[in-house]
């Protein structure tokens, strides 16, 4: 990744937008803003275009999250959904499957922070059973 000021936005022209595994949305980006996602400690910003649903799914680590634009219906399993505006907080517990819904006509995207490697798993796939 290129050398960048401390400071940007999910709008920055730098940032470097990937694919996401082929279950989420189709539109659906991540960026890497700090770490390798392949090691613990990984920084992303997480987008989906506005309407799409995340089916779901669960992390092998916690994540940390912030929304940054957008409104965001997410539920995890056993839990009411909590409905994320720009500048919610929401912690999601290791393993735990959840889904969301961008409920919005603009892009819903979230900073994540990531304790264990980067990885998303399908509650339908073999090792999300």
């Amino acid at each position: 990744m290129k050398e960048r000021s401390a400071a940007f936005t999910f709008k920055d022209p730098q940032l470097a937008w990937g694919g996401c595994p082929p279950f989420l949305p189709k539109g659906c980006q991540i960026a890497v803003l700090h770490g390798d996602p392949s090691k613990d400690n990984a920084d992303v910003f997480f987008k989906v275009p506005g309407g799409a649903t995340i089916p779901p799914h669960w992390h092998t680590s916690a994540e940390r999250m912030v929304l940054v634009s957008g409104k965001l219906n997410v539920t995890y399993e056993g839990q009411k959904v909590a409905a994320l505006k720009p500048g919610t907080y929401a912690y999601g517990p290791a393993k735990l499957p959840h889904k969301a819904v961008c409920a919005s006509k603009e892009p819903c995207v979230l900073f994540i922070a990531f304790e264990s490697p980067v990885d998303a798993v399908p509650v339908d796939s073999p090792a999300g059973k």
